[in-house]
Protein backbone atom coordinates (compact mmCIF):
# COMPACT_ATOMS: atom_id res chain seq x y z
CA UNK A 1 0.00 0.00 0.00
CA UNK A 2 1.71 3.34 -0.86
CA UNK A 3 2.53 6.27 0.95
CA UNK A 4 -0.47 8.23 -0.83
CA UNK A 5 -3.08 5.48 -0.25
CA UNK A 6 -2.47 6.46 3.79
CA UNK A 7 -2.38 9.42 3.47
CA UNK A 8 -5.77 9.65 1.82
CA UNK A 9 -6.76 7.43 4.37
CA UNK A 10 -5.04 10.33 6.97
CA UNK A 11 -6.90 12.87 5.39
CA UNK A 12 -10.20 11.43 5.45
CA UNK A 13 -9.92 10.92 8.87
CA UNK A 14 -8.99 14.49 9.60
CA UNK A 15 -11.61 15.68 7.08
CA UNK A 16 -14.45 13.75 9.31
CA UNK A 17 -13.46 16.04 12.50
CA UNK A 18 -13.21 18.96 10.52
CA UNK A 19 -17.11 18.10 9.81
CA UNK A 20 -17.86 18.25 13.34
CA UNK A 21 -16.38 21.55 13.51
CA UNK A 22 -13.04 21.34 14.64
CA UNK A 23 -9.76 21.35 12.61
CA UNK A 24 -6.93 19.78 14.47
CA UNK A 25 -4.44 18.58 11.94
CA UNK A 26 -1.64 18.29 14.57
CA UNK A 27 -3.23 16.54 17.39
CA UNK A 28 -4.62 14.22 14.53
CA UNK A 29 -0.68 13.80 13.47
CA UNK A 30 0.44 12.47 16.75
CA UNK A 31 -1.82 9.93 16.86
CA UNK A 32 -1.72 8.34 13.29
CA UNK A 33 -0.65 4.86 12.93
CA UNK A 34 1.18 4.73 15.92
CA UNK A 35 1.18 0.84 15.54
CA UNK A 36 3.75 0.90 13.02
CA UNK A 37 6.18 3.38 13.84
CA UNK A 38 8.45 3.65 10.26
CA UNK A 39 4.47 3.78 8.31
CA UNK A 40 3.98 6.65 11.18
CA UNK A 41 7.72 8.38 10.28
CA UNK A 42 6.44 8.89 6.53
CA UNK A 43 3.12 10.01 7.30
CA UNK A 44 4.09 12.57 9.64
CA UNK A 45 6.62 13.69 7.20
CA UNK A 46 4.40 13.84 4.70
CA UNK A 47 1.78 15.16 6.42
CA UNK A 48 4.18 18.00 7.81
CA UNK A 49 5.28 18.95 4.83
CA UNK A 50 1.95 19.59 3.53
CA UNK A 51 0.53 21.57 6.63
CA UNK A 52 4.30 23.47 7.04
CA UNK A 53 3.84 24.58 3.11
CA UNK A 54 0.35 25.31 4.05
CA UNK A 55 1.51 27.62 6.83
CA UNK A 56 4.52 28.96 4.98
CA UNK A 57 1.80 30.18 2.03
CA UNK A 58 -0.26 32.09 4.95
CA UNK A 59 3.35 33.88 6.23
CA UNK A 60 3.66 36.05 3.29
CA UNK A 61 -0.06 36.19 2.18
CA UNK A 62 0.52 34.98 -1.29
CA UNK A 63 0.66 31.27 -2.84
CA UNK A 64 1.88 31.52 -5.72
CA UNK A 65 2.22 28.98 -9.30
CA UNK A 66 5.68 28.40 -9.14
CA UNK A 67 5.48 27.84 -5.61
CA UNK A 68 2.70 25.41 -6.35
CA UNK A 69 5.15 23.45 -9.09
CA UNK A 70 7.64 23.23 -6.39
CA UNK A 71 5.51 21.70 -4.10
CA UNK A 72 3.98 19.52 -7.14
CA UNK A 73 7.80 18.68 -7.87
CA UNK A 74 8.65 17.25 -4.16
CA UNK A 75 5.28 15.55 -3.75
CA UNK A 76 5.14 14.16 -7.37
CA UNK A 77 2.14 13.38 -6.89
CA UNK A 78 -0.02 10.91 -8.49
CA UNK A 79 -3.15 11.90 -10.15
CA UNK A 80 -5.36 9.86 -8.42
CA UNK A 81 -4.08 11.24 -5.34
CA UNK A 82 -3.98 15.40 -5.90
CA UNK A 83 -7.50 15.72 -4.52
CA UNK A 84 -6.24 14.21 -0.84
CA UNK A 85 -3.33 16.27 -0.98
CA UNK A 86 -5.12 19.31 -1.84
CA UNK A 87 -7.95 17.89 0.74
CA UNK A 88 -4.86 18.20 3.57
CA UNK A 89 -3.32 20.90 2.49
CA UNK A 90 -6.71 22.92 2.82
CA UNK A 91 -7.47 21.81 5.99
CA UNK A 92 -3.95 22.66 7.48
CA UNK A 93 -4.71 26.07 6.18
CA UNK A 94 -7.84 26.22 8.67
CA UNK A 95 -6.52 24.71 11.52
CA UNK A 96 -6.50 25.71 15.15
CA UNK A 97 -3.48 25.38 15.64
CA UNK A 98 0.00 27.38 14.24
CA UNK A 99 2.53 25.94 12.44
CA UNK A 100 4.97 26.00 15.48
CA UNK A 101 2.71 22.64 16.74
CA UNK A 102 3.19 21.03 13.56
CA UNK A 103 6.98 21.88 13.95
CA UNK A 104 6.71 20.70 17.42
CA UNK A 105 5.16 17.27 16.61
CA UNK A 106 7.89 16.37 14.17
CA UNK A 107 11.00 17.81 17.06
CA UNK A 108 9.03 15.20 19.64
CA UNK A 109 9.28 12.40 17.19
CA UNK A 110 12.65 12.60 15.84
CA UNK A 111 14.23 13.43 19.43
CA UNK A 112 17.79 14.80 20.24
CA UNK A 113 20.49 12.14 18.86
CA UNK A 114 17.95 9.70 17.32
CA UNK A 115 19.00 8.76 13.48
CA UNK A 116 16.09 10.12 12.20
CA UNK A 117 16.18 13.99 13.89
CA UNK A 118 18.26 14.07 9.96
CA UNK A 119 14.42 14.36 8.94
CA UNK A 120 13.80 17.62 10.15
CA UNK A 121 16.92 18.99 7.92
CA UNK A 122 14.93 17.17 5.38
CA UNK A 123 11.88 19.01 5.70
CA UNK A 124 13.56 22.60 6.31
CA UNK A 125 14.95 21.88 3.00
CA UNK A 126 11.81 21.12 1.38
CA UNK A 127 10.76 24.40 2.76
CA UNK A 128 13.04 26.71 1.70
CA UNK A 129 12.65 24.60 -2.09
CA UNK A 130 8.99 26.09 -2.00
CA UNK A 131 9.83 29.26 -0.49
CA UNK A 132 12.35 30.25 -2.87
CA UNK A 133 10.52 28.85 -5.83
CA UNK A 134 8.72 32.20 -7.13
CA UNK A 135 12.70 33.75 -6.92
CA UNK A 136 12.05 35.72 -4.00
CA UNK A 137 12.54 34.58 -0.16
CA UNK A 138 10.24 36.82 1.97
CA UNK A 139 11.14 38.46 4.80
CA UNK A 140 7.97 36.47 6.44
CA UNK A 141 8.82 33.49 5.12
CA UNK A 142 12.45 33.71 6.31
CA UNK A 143 11.49 34.49 9.63
CA UNK A 144 8.92 31.62 9.75
CA UNK A 145 11.89 29.01 8.45
CA UNK A 146 14.09 30.23 11.30
CA UNK A 147 11.89 29.52 13.97
CA UNK A 148 10.82 26.04 12.62
CA UNK A 149 14.81 25.66 12.68
CA UNK A 150 14.85 26.91 16.40
CA UNK A 151 11.88 24.50 17.22
CA UNK A 152 13.94 21.36 15.67
CA UNK A 153 16.94 22.57 17.69
CA UNK A 154 19.17 23.60 14.92
CA UNK A 155 21.73 25.78 15.29
CA UNK A 156 22.22 28.70 13.74
CA UNK A 157 25.84 27.72 12.07
CA UNK A 158 24.02 25.07 10.79
CA UNK A 159 20.75 26.91 9.69
CA UNK A 160 22.76 29.20 7.55
CA UNK A 161 24.61 26.26 6.22
CA UNK A 162 21.22 25.21 4.73
CA UNK A 163 20.03 28.62 3.62
CA UNK A 164 23.23 29.01 1.72
CA UNK A 165 22.09 25.76 -0.40
CA UNK A 166 19.24 27.45 -1.48
CA UNK A 167 20.43 31.42 -2.59
CA UNK A 168 22.69 32.18 -5.94
CA UNK A 169 26.37 30.85 -5.57
CA UNK A 170 26.71 34.24 -6.82
CA UNK A 171 26.13 35.59 -3.39
CA UNK A 172 26.93 32.67 -0.85
CA UNK A 173 30.19 31.38 0.22
CA UNK A 174 30.49 28.16 -0.82
CA UNK A 175 32.44 26.84 2.50
CA UNK A 176 29.38 28.00 4.31
CA UNK A 177 27.85 24.96 1.77
CA UNK A 178 29.69 22.79 2.72
CA UNK A 179 29.52 23.77 6.35
CA UNK A 180 33.34 23.75 6.71
CA UNK A 181 36.05 26.46 7.70
CA UNK A 182 37.69 28.33 5.06
CA UNK A 183 41.79 27.89 5.43
CA UNK A 184 41.54 23.69 5.67
CA UNK A 185 43.44 21.87 2.92
CA UNK A 186 42.06 20.17 -0.44
CA UNK A 187 42.68 16.99 0.59
CA UNK A 188 40.19 17.84 4.12
CA UNK A 189 37.85 19.74 1.76
CA UNK A 190 37.62 17.14 -0.48
CA UNK A 191 36.86 14.65 2.69
CA UNK A 192 34.36 16.29 4.03
CA UNK A 193 32.42 16.66 0.20
CA UNK A 194 32.65 13.02 -0.01
CA UNK A 195 31.47 12.44 2.98
CA UNK A 196 28.39 15.04 2.22
CA UNK A 197 27.57 13.28 -0.75
CA UNK A 198 27.30 9.67 1.38
CA UNK A 199 25.32 11.23 3.69
CA UNK A 200 22.55 12.69 1.28
CA UNK A 201 22.24 9.92 -0.92
CA UNK A 202 18.43 9.05 -1.78
CA UNK A 203 19.21 5.86 -0.17
CA UNK A 204 20.03 7.63 3.20
CA UNK A 205 17.15 9.75 3.61
CA UNK A 206 14.71 6.85 2.08
CA UNK A 207 16.00 4.79 5.37
CA UNK A 208 15.67 7.50 7.62
CA UNK A 209 11.93 7.93 7.05
CA UNK A 210 11.83 10.33 3.53
CA UNK A 211 9.11 8.77 1.54
CA UNK A 212 11.08 7.82 -1.91
CA UNK A 213 8.33 10.09 -3.31
CA UNK A 214 10.60 13.21 -2.17
CA UNK A 215 14.06 12.40 -3.39
CA UNK A 216 13.66 15.97 -4.84
CA UNK A 217 14.95 17.21 -1.37
CA UNK A 218 18.72 15.23 -1.80
CA UNK A 219 18.36 16.32 -5.86
CA UNK A 220 18.59 19.83 -4.87
CA UNK A 221 20.71 19.20 -1.95
CA UNK A 222 23.13 17.22 -3.74
CA UNK A 223 23.61 19.49 -6.70
CA UNK A 224 24.37 22.62 -4.53
CA UNK A 225 26.80 20.42 -2.83
CA UNK A 226 28.71 19.56 -5.81
CA UNK A 227 28.36 23.29 -6.84
CA UNK A 228 30.12 24.24 -3.71
CA UNK A 229 32.75 22.01 -3.92
CA UNK A 230 33.67 22.68 -7.81
CA UNK A 231 34.01 26.24 -6.75
CA UNK A 232 36.60 25.88 -3.93
CA UNK A 233 38.34 23.20 -6.24
CA UNK A 234 38.89 25.59 -9.04
CA UNK A 235 40.05 28.47 -6.42
CA UNK A 236 42.32 26.14 -4.31
CA UNK A 237 43.52 24.76 -7.63
CA UNK A 238 44.22 27.98 -9.62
Amino acid sequence: MSIWTRLGEFARRVASTANAGVVDVAAALRNAFLGDPELHRKVAFSVAMIALSAKMAKADGVVTQDEVRAFQQIFSIPPGEARNVTRLYTLAQADIAGFESYAAQMAKMCGSGKPNCRMLEDILDGLFHIAKADGVLHEREGRFLHTIAHIFKIEDTHYETILSRHVSLGSADPYVVLGIERGRSFDEVKKHYRKLVAENHPDRLIARGVPEEFIAIATTRIAAINAAYELIEKGLRL
